[in-house]
C-alpha cells in the first residue's frame, strides 16, 4: 500500500510589501504546523518523501513539521492546477530514485482539496464532505492505493482520513 498526505500550508502572515510567492507563516502558523507534523508521525506510516512547493510560507511549514525526508522543492506545485500536482506525484519515482511507500505534499488551494477529491474513490462520504466544505490551513487528507505513484490517477485511491490539527 502507498500512502499520500495532501497538507496545506499553515496560516500564512500578510506583511505590507512582501509578494505572495514570499509570505512567511503568521504566529498561530507556526504553532498548527508543529501540531500537523505531530499528528503524522502519531497517525500516518513514517514519510520516505516530500514534494513542497517553493512558497516561503510551505518551506515554513514543512521546517516547523520536523518531518524529515527527502524532499524536492517544486515550483511547479505553486498556484498549480490540480492535474499539475497529480503530474509531480506520478513522478516521484523519477525524483527520488525509488518507490517510496509514504509521499507528503505540501502546498496551495484551491489545489489541494481538488486533488484529494479527484483522486478519491468515493467510499469516505464524510472526509470528503469536510474537505469540500473547507480544506483548512494546516488541514492534512490522507489517501491510501495499491499502484505504482505513475499510476495514479483520478478515483484511484481511497481518502482514509481528514485531520484539521488546531
Amino acid at each position: 500500500m502507498r500512502t499520500l498526505l495532501l497538507m496545506r500550508h499553515a496560516k500564512s502572515d500578510y506583511p505590507d510589501g512582501v509578494g505572495d510567492h514570499e509570505r512567511p507563516l503568521a504566529q498561530r502558523g507556526i504553532r498548527e504546523a508543529a501540531l500537523a507534523g505531530d499528528w503524522i508521525r502519531a497517525n500516518a506510516p513514517a514519510v520516505d518523501a516530500v514534494l513542497c512547493s517553493t512558497a516561503t510560507r510551505t518551506r515554513q511549514t514543512l521546517a516547523r513539521t520536523g518531518i524529515d525526508a527527502a524532499t524536492e522543492y517544486v515550483e511547479a506545485i505553486y498556484d498549480a492546477t490540480p492535474g499539475t500536482v497529480i503530474g509531480q506525484i506520478n513522478d516521484v519515482v523519477s525524483r527520488f530514485g525509488g518507490e517510496p511507500d509514504t509521499v507528503l505534499v505540501v502546498g496551495h488551494e484551491p489545489a489541494m482539496s481538488s486533488v484529494a477529491l479527484g483522486l478519491d474513490d468515493g467510499t469516505n462520504l464524510a472526509a470528503a464532505e469536510q474537505i469540500s466544505q473547507k480544506f483548512p490551513t494546516s488541514a492534512i487528507a490522507v489517501l491510501r492505493f495499491d499502484k505504482p505513484w505513475a499510476e495514479l490517477a483520478l478515483g484511484g485511491a481511497q481518502l482514509v482520513d481528514f485531520h484539521v490539527p488546531r
